[in-house]
């Protein structure tokens, strides 16, 4: 479990510097994209925390 919590919780960081640069950038549809992407390995997160 520690390990799916520490490869998603770099993975968050990773989606959120890529998110400043798609906002920085003004790319609506890449922001999206990675929004979604970051839902996703957020709710992974949460099953393995179950």
């Amino acid at each position: 479990m520690k390990t799916t919590s520490r490869r998603c919780s770099l993975q968050m960081d990773d989606y959120l510097d890529l998110l400043n640069l798609a906002i920085q950038l003004g790319d609506v549809k890449w922001q999206k994209e990675i929004t979604r992407k970051m839902e996703m390995t957020l709710s992974t997160l949460e099953t393995a925390a179950q």
